[in-house]
């Protein structure tokens, strides 16, 4: 497979009419993720209650693969429980390093990034939402850890 042939029709698709989010202004926790490799950047800010992710956004300079995975992430991450959203970050891992299935249910739309498995160059961009997601998380839960004992 030529790397031109990663960015399928659906790919574009999916990139092109991805509404963005924006950055929210009452954010519970923020957290930015710079790809090394080609220089894609993403930042992300979340709302938590009860373990239930209930509001994101997030503003995203990348190609068209990882403003796919963004787009997937700014559509169905809203009412996630925290953990499941963990979850489908390791699937997607797993998906590209390890040849893994692809997320499944209301995620299945990742499944078009599995061609990306053969291309280890382009792994950080297509997994920077996901990372940066779960950087926030654990600054949450840091924050959180931090306000209990303090």
């Amino acid at each position: 497979m030529e790397l031109s042939d990663l960015y399928s029709e659906k790919i574009l698709d999916l990139a092109g009419n991805a509404s963005q989010p924006g950055r929210l202004t009452a954010a519970d926790v923020s957290a930015r993720k710079v790809s090394r490799v080609c220089g894609s950047v993403i930042e992300v800010d979340l709302v938590v209650r009860d373990g239930v992710i209930v509001g994101y956004g997030h503003e995203i300079s990348a190609c068209a693969l990882g403003q796919t995975s963004a787009a997937v992430v700014a559509r169905e991450i809203v009412g996630t429980q925290v953990g499941a959203f963990l979850d489908v970050r390791q699937a997607m891992h797993h998906m590209l390093k390890a040849d893994g299935a692809p997320p499944s249910g209301r995620w299945e739309d990742l499944k078009y990034l599995e061609p990306v498995r053969g291309y280890p160059a382009r792994h950080m961009s297509t997994l920077l939402v996901f990372d940066a997601v779960a950087a926030a998380l654990e600054k949450l839960e840091s924050n959180q850890s931090v306000a209990v004992s303090g």
